[in-house]
């Protein structure tokens, strides 16, 4: 076997260390031999350098050792040419080097940041500064903050439910509150406590979690949805206040094991907030409406106003009373001492639902409002759906469910109406607003006696007590009787309106209400032009009736234009001034004529004509 050309260079170069190591033996040459010498170690330190810098794997090694470093270098060895040795070959042909320009179109890298939306502020300031809705009662009030609270608690614990009760127990019942949920399938209605989850926490008085609900037993657990909604896992703690349990928070998910032993204590810290808020509602609440009916009980007391009328009777005590109890419908039923009829006087229905209108009979046999009359004791009913009795009349048609109140206005064990009140939700009125308002409405019962009193006695009357002329009722009556004459003897009638014009401009220059003034000066003056043959009454506040015994509307129009200067020549004097005032008056013919308020509504006529004139004029029809 021939010797190969890489082992002959080897072989070349290692005899070079025997000459070098001969050249001493053979020569005396000092010189020669330090050369010789210093060649020798060179050439030796020169052999053993390249030989540790190119040191290559032993390739005495076996042929698995080989392919090891080849993976490892990342270089395929071949066996060479010759069967001597090995070569190393590279996968890459090519050198690829980066230089200064590809870094220079490199992006230099930002650090991170959070994505932070333009709209931020506004979101933010949105949710934070959520007002609830105007016109709104407290426990509405107390509803929109509690749902904003069991909001954050279902968002906080990713309950699919989160849910809060009222608890009654005088009737041993649990109320839906309020809730915010992923389902619409939770039912707004009153719980009577039996054997489920949310009726043991009221019952022994302390939290109850469940890590794994079957869907078996969920509806017999969980009450308040519909539809079985695959709850596994449920956690409900009572809350306090004061003393005893006013209520259960609850919370649900369809995850097994959803809620801990952690969770109970940290809705402890929710329930303290809620009945927190229960107690500043409350305290705040009872301060106001204490203050509210205060001032409507001043406010009635205070007033020196006198009743001219029976609608602004009403509208004082309407006004008086909505500030007293809290309803979406009010009745004033009124005792009329004319007709010895109590009815519905004023209606005030707030909703959008049927309800009953004005002048209706009350039926005092077989309905509330006239068990109330008859026993002149007040009824308060829970809830109105259950009623067998009708409200106010037997023929009444209403859709109005929840609760109804009425108190009677006795005086002097008379009643002279009944005030009554309705809510759309169920058990509102307690005992102690039954018992405030006894109290209260006695000053209305004294002055709804005092307008009846006034009115009897009024109608008993045939004078004005302001003009001493005829009132109303006994100018009718006695041109009745004067049209019966004129109509049997076939002679001329006419009857003239006299109305005071408005004088609010002048009004503004006194101190005091000119009016009554105005009223006696005038009141004079018709006074003066009465004879036998006239009739004279005051038909209004403003407005007075002249009837004419046998004579023509010719005769009537003349004398009516020398009242209407006459009046307005005449000086009044009101407080330090002197000022005058003016009259419009229509004429109307009562020649063949029965009919009193035909001839009136004639005149009526004509005087509406004269004021459309601008007053002070008169006018015939």
């Amino acid at each position: 076997m021939g010797i190969g050309s890489r082992n002959r260079k080897r072989v070349l170069i290692f005899l070079l260390v025997p000459i070098l190591v001969s050249i001493p033996f053979f020569t005396d040459d000092i010189i020669l031999k330090i050369i010789s010498s210093l060649l020798l170690l060179l050439y030796v330190g020169f052999i053993i350098f390249l030989r540790d810098s190119l040191r290559l794997p032993n390739f005495s090694s076996t042929e698995k050792e080989i392919e090891e470093y080849s993976q490892q270098s990342g270089n395929e060895i071949h066996e060479s040419d010759d069967g001597e040795g090995f070569e190393f070959v590279s996968p890459n042909k090519s050198l690829e080097v980066l230089s200064a320009s590809d870094f220079s179109s490199i992006t230099p890298r930002k650090p991170k940041t959070s994505f932070i939306p333009s709209d931020l502020k506004e979101n933010f300031e949105k949710i934070a500064s959520e007002k609830p809705p105007a016109n709104i009662s407290h426990d509405e009030q107390f509803a929109f903050i509690l749902e904003k609270i069991l909001t954050v608690i279902k968002e906080a614990y990713l309950a699919h439910t989160s849910i809060f009760f009222w608890y009654n127990k005088r009737k041993n019942l649990l109320t839906l509150e309020k809730y915010v949920s992923s389902s619409s399938a939770v039912i707004n209605q009153k719980y009577v406590l039996e054997d489920d989850i949310l009726s043991k926490i009221v019952q022994k008085e302390e939290p109850q979690l469940l890590t794994n609900i079957t869907t078996n037993a969920e509806s017999d657990v969980i009450r308040y949805y519909n539809t079985p909604q695959g709850i596994k896992s449920f956690i409900g703690v009572p809350l306090y206040y004061g003393v005893q349990i006013a209520g259960v928070l609850g919370l649900d998910s369809k995850e097994s094991d959803a809620f801990g032993i952690e969770t109970i204590y940290s809705l402890g810290r929710f329930v303290r907030v809620i009945s927190s808020i229960i107690t500043l509602f409350d305290e705040k609440f009872s301060e106001s409406q204490s203050e509210q009916r205060l001032k409507s009980l001043l406010g009635i007391l205070a007033s020196d106003k006198k009743f001219e009328t029976e609608n602004e009777l009403y509208e004082a005590i309407e006004n008086s009373v909505k500030n007293l109890i809290s309803c979406d419908a009010f009745t004033f039923v009124y005792f009329n001492p004319h007709e010895q009829k109590f009815k519905t006087s004023k209606i005030n229905n707030k909703t959008s639902l049927k309800y009953i209108g004005e002048n209706l009979e009350i039926e005092l046999a077989g309905t509330l409002v006239g068990k109330s009359i008859l026993s002149g004791m007040p009824i308060k009913i829970d809830d109105t759906s259950t009623l067998e009795l009708p409200r106010f009349s037997k023929s009444e048609d209403l859709t109005f469910d929840g609760s109804f109140l009425a108190i009677p206005l006795t005086y002097d064990d008379q009643n002279y109406g009944v005030l009554c009140f309705e809510s759309l939700k169920k058990n509102v009125y307690t005992n102690a607003d039954v018992a405030f308002m006894k109290r209260a409405t006695k000053i209305f019962a004294y002055i709804v006696y005092a307008h009846s009193t006034h009115s009897v006695l009024k109608g008993l009357l045939s004078l004005d007590l302001d003009t001493r002329l005829m009132n109303e009722q006994a100018f009718k009556e006695s041109v009745k009787k004067d049209l019966f004459k004129a109509n049997k003897l076939e002679v001329p009638g006419a009857l003239a309106l006299i109305k005071i014009d408005e004088f609010l401009e002048e009004g503004s220059l006194f101190e005091g209400d000119p009016f009554p003034k105005v009223l006696k000066t005038i009141s004079q003056i018709l006074t003066e032009e009465q004879t036998e043959l006239v009739t004279i009454g005051r038909i209004k506040d403003k407005v007075f009736g002249v009837y004419f015994f046998n004579s023509t509307t010719k005769d009537i129009f003349l004398w009516a234009e020398k009242l209407r200067i006459k009046i307005a020549r005449k000086p009044i004097a009101v407080v330090s001034k002197q000022t005058t005032f003016t009259v419009s008056i229509g004429v109307a013919t009562a020649s063949n004529r029965v009919d009193i308020d035909e001839i009136i509504y004639n005149a009526d006529l004509a005087l509406k004509k004269a004021i459309e004139k601008g007053g002070n004029t008169v006018k015939t029809l």
